[in-house]
C-alpha cells in the first residue's frame, strides 16, 4: 500500500494489525494497533512515538477507520522527517 509516497508493508493482519513504513527503500516508521491503541513510531518499532490514537478497532481496524488513521500516522511521520526533531501528535477520542 502506498500513502503519499510512503510504502506500507503489512507485517501482521490482526491482533495486532501492524505495518513497516518505508521511504526511498529506507524504513522510516512502524505502525501498530493492539488492544484499541494505535501508534506510529519513527523510525522503527522501539523508537519515538510521533502519533497515537484510540480507534474503535481492538486488534484490527474497522473498515471505516483504517484509511484515516493510516493517513494521520503517515502525515505525522512525514512531519517528523521534515522538521528533523520530535513533533508528537496525539488524537483525543
Amino acid at each position: 500500500m502506498n500513502i503519499n509516497g510512503y510504502e506500507l508493508e503489512m507485517t501482521c493482519g490482526a491482533c495486532p494489525e501492524q505495518y513497516d513504513v518505508f521511504k526511498d527503500d529506507k524504513q522510516v516508521g512502524y505502525l501498530r494497533l493492539r488492544h484499541g491503541y494505535f501508534y506510529a513510531s519513527y523510525p522503527d518499532c522501539s523508537n519515538e512515538v510521533v502519533y497515537d490514537a484510540e480507534p474503535k478497532g481492538d486488534g484490527i481496524f474497522e473498515d471505516d477507520e483504517r484509511d484515516g488513521y493510516l493517513l494521520n500516522a503517515i502525515n505525522a511521520i512525514d512531519e517528523r522527517i521534515k522538521r528533523g526533531h520530535p513533533a508528537p501528535i496525539t488524537e483525543d477520542t
